[in-house]
């Protein structure tokens, strides 16, 4: 044990670097009428997340720092600085004499855009704590304040023991580069007041202390698995009756030196109302950016929410790149398909840094590890990648750059990525279409054992990716190109509306496979069917299984056999003939449960097609019979592109019933409680349908236009959409209607550019004298100012 002494010289010395103590301004004044949510007392004993772009933590909402994740077993809680972990959380210790009451059982907790709150009460000492925790931008630090009140009648004294647990030690594959994990050692650094811990072979610090000088320091028993080590900070406080006080931790990691960590706690300690300050203003403009205000308010408050762990989801490692990472805890990491989702509804929603940062990242990356034009799949932060890709993802890149430029009309970001989608349709055709009959074949969307033949999704993302890169080539003036790529598109689009189809089911197969492969299959999903007590599906597939031994075929054929939500997806893309893609969104609506579409039609259970909620969570955690957000918002797309919002919007009110379930302000990836507690394609899911096709909004930058043309849900009397971000222009979208007549007021920024407006009324507009055009399916309206509306 160490026991420092307060002397007059150290106090000046700390004064000079901000260390002397000094009235604290409170996390409580600082996020006075911000929004926030109380969570619920059943899940205290989950996960939260207090996130950075730098740093993030992860701990329980009832203030405990449990051992948690599967990816890294156990690891992932606690602080990262990715490439590496910090540590694996703290202990705060509030100790009498003959007591000592640990800040691990929090009686609520509360969540903020951009920080959190656990509060505690000690009522046979009367005190009330609030510990709040905070991560500035771009820094490598955060910061824990705790607040004490005294509500007796009596002075309280006590001492207040700050213990880290540090856990230096690398990501996941981390071993692929050489990061080779090593004892943890600590030592006291007298300028910072603080403990400094390096990892004993390599450049890897975290240091933390408070604003107050520590009475004691000492070095504590390590409850962790690992490498760590614990050691305390202790400080002597006395209350009187109903005073207050406020002491502030800071702490700072870098994967380089000690330097740059002791300069971050510095940074944070000196500059935290400064720093908060810079992230309130940076959220609210988050929040005003694509503001939504509908008559749900439910649903409002969660595509408010989304916009908000959209960026707890960007992380930026220096010496890799910024993108956004698909969730949290376990997938802190970089991912194509999942941000070729999510980036379109990053993009809707005006955070467009994020999608620019990502493109680039995943493109630079897949070039050097493909060079191919094939896009990678997964990444760790540490730059090894796991997967070099999926077949999918290098078709979904295609659409995905495409509408991104729709949205900025930037020639040279098509001239950019160009090259990329070139080789990547050549790669997809050349080494996985086997039998050149059009579909390539592997693994998509559905990673089921043996489930990579001829895929659904596949087929139908490859499709649009011609489609789509025959636009940008003729935007490039490639003209022979774009015609042969819209020849591919045309075709393909023939093939899935027959080859894939399948009557006897009013569905799309799964997939387009041999009888020997589907027999397999068919064994393999019995097997799962029986294990979840599935006999409906055991029957069904028992009959499919009888009519493929009756009747064989040496040539492979489309199968309706896991009722994947993957089978949507000629509807999500707009492909599906219409007559087809009707009977096929009804049948779609027997795979589903209050929370919305099972990833696998056959584990469906007892909840499928009913709205009442009669959810309980089970034991053990797995994706075998989960219902998740991504399958659930494609739905929602599908049903708009088909003339159905009454049908869209039951799609997003049952997904809105997992918004804060578990974890106030955000939205579980499996839904309502299960996986990741923060997912980035969560935003695909609400901003495609709400701003596309619910505003719909058809942003064409290149041309200084956007077609506004709204198909609102019959609930929605009145909308409005403001400040939606487009090219250099902003656009703001009033709906209205009365007596069945609807109208529309759209205002913009750049008064250049053309709005064309379109009802699907086709009478003649009120008081407008601008260029109107009605025929018998629609009006269309055409302006250029500051304002234009149509108004019946």
């Amino acid at each position: 044990m160490t026991v420092k002494p307060i002397l007059t010289f150290s106090c000046f010395i700390l004064f000079l670097i901000g260390c002397t103590e000094k009235k604290e301004t409170t996390f409580s004044e600082m996020l006075k009428d911000e929004p926030s949510i109380i969570g619920k007392t059943k899940y205290l004993t989950s996960p939260y997340v207090t996130a950075g772009n730098r740093i993030y933590m992860v701990g329980h909402q009832d203030g405990s720092f449990p051992e948690l994740g599967w990816h890294v077993k156990g690891e992932m809680g606690g602080i990262w600085n990715h490439p590496i972990k910090l540590m694996d959380g703290f202990d705060i210790h509030l100790n009498w004499a003959d007591e000592s009451y640990s800040l691990n059982s929090a009686h609520s907790f509360t969540n903020y855009p951009y920080t959190n709150k656990h509060h505690f009460l000690i009522n046979e000492k009367a005190l009330e704590i609030e510990r709040w925790q905070f991560v500035p931008d771009d820094n490598e630090g955060l910061v824990v304040q705790i607040h004490i009140i005294n509500k007796g009648v009596s002075t309280q004294s006590f001492s207040v023991d700050f213990v880290g647990h540090s856990d230096l030690r690398p990501t996941w594959l981390g071993e692929r580069t050489d990061m080779i994990d090593s004892q943890d050692l600590a030592n006291f650094n007298d300028v910072i007041n603080g403990w400094v811990v390096k990892d004993e072979k390599n450049p890897w610090f975290v240091c933390y202390n408070s604003q107050l000088v520590p009475e004691r320091t000492t070095n504590t028993n390590q409850k962790y698995k690992g490498n760590g080590v614990s050691n305390a900070l202790s400080y002597s406080i006395t209350l009187k009756p109903n005073e207050s006080k406020t002491i502030t931790f800071a702490i700072a990691g870098s994967y380089k030196s000690e330097k740059a960590a002791i300069t971050t706690l510095h940074t944070i300690q000196n500059s935290l109302p400064t720093l908060v300050k810079k992230k309130k203003n940076r959220y609210q403009k988050l929040a005003n950016q694509t503001k939504l205000n509908i008559p749900d308010k439910r649903l409002e408050q969660t595509f408010e929410w989304l916009k908000y762990n959209c960026d707890w989801l960007v992380r930026t490692v220096p010496e890799i790149g910024t993108g956004i990472t698909a969730g949290i805890p376990d997938y802190p990491w970089w991912f194509g398909v999942d941000s070729e989702y999510a980036l379109q509804g990053y993009m809707a929603v005006g955070q467009e840094d994020a999608v620019y940062k990502t493109i680039k990242l995943l493109d630079s990356v897949s070039e050097a590890v493909n060079g191919n034009g094939k896009i990678i799949h997964e990444m760790s932060t540490n730059g090894a990648v796991f997967n070099d890709g999926n077949i999918n993802e290098t078709p979904q890149f295609a659409t995905l750059i495409w509408r991104i430029y729709q949205w900025n009309g930037d020639k040279a970001f098509l001239e950019e990525y160009f090259p990329t989608i070139e080789k990547g349709l050549k790669w997809l055709m050349d080494t996985n279409d086997l039998d050149k009959n059009g579909f390539p074949e592997g693994f998509g969307m559905m990673e089921i054992h043996g489930l990579d033949s001829e895929m659904i999704d596949v087929a139908v993302y490859t499709q649009k990716a011609f489609a789509d890169a025959a636009k940008i080539a003729d935007i490039l003036e490639k003209k022979a190109l774009a015609n042969t790529y819209e020849a591919v598109a045309a075709n393909l689009k023939d093939k899935i509306n027959t080859d894939f189809w399948s009557e006897d089911f009013n569905s799309y197969a799964d997939f387009i496979g041999t009888d020997e492969q589907t027999l397999h299959l068919i064994e393999d999903a019995i097997i799962r069917a029986d294990t979840l007590k599935k006999p409906w599906s055991i029957a069904e597939m028992e009959q499919t299984k009888q009519f493929v031994l009756d009747n064989p075929s040496d040539k492979p054929r489309p199968f309706v056999l896991h009722h994947n939500w993957v089978v949507n997806t000629p509807m999500e893309m707009g492909i599906a003939d219409n007559d087809k893609a009707l009977r096929a969104l009804e049948t779609a609506k027997n795979y589903v449960n209050p929370f919305g579409v099972f990833v696998t039609g056959i584990d469906r259970d007892e909840s499928a097609g009913s709205n009442e909620n009669t959810y309980i969570a089970p034991p053990i955690f797995t994706y075998t019979g989960a219902v998740m957000t991504l399958p659930t918002g494609v739905s929602a797309i599908a049903e708009n592109n088909y003339g159905r919002p009454n049908e869209a919007l039951d799609y997003l009110e049952r997904m809105t019933r997992s918004f804060s379930y578990a974890l106030p302000g955000s939205m579980y990836e499996v839904s309502p409680d299960f996986g990741m507690m923060a997912q980035a394609w969560n935003i695909y899911s609400y901003a495609y349908p709400i701003v596309h096709q619910f505003f719909g909004i058809q942003p064409n930058a290149a041309e200084k236009e956007v077609v506004i043309s709204p198909q609102m849900p019959d609930m929605w009397n009145e909308a409005s959409l403001e400040n939606i971000k487009i090219g250099d222009n902003e656009i703001s979208v009033y709906y209205a209607k009365n007596n069945g007549k609807p109208s529309i007021k759209v205002k913009q920024t750049n008064t250049d550019w053309n709005l064309i407006l379109k009802t699907i009324h086709t009478k003649q507009p009120k008081d407008y004298k601008g260029e109107i055009a009605i025929s018998e399916n629609e009006t269309i309206v055409t302006g250029q100012g500051e304002t234009i509306s149509i108004t019946y």
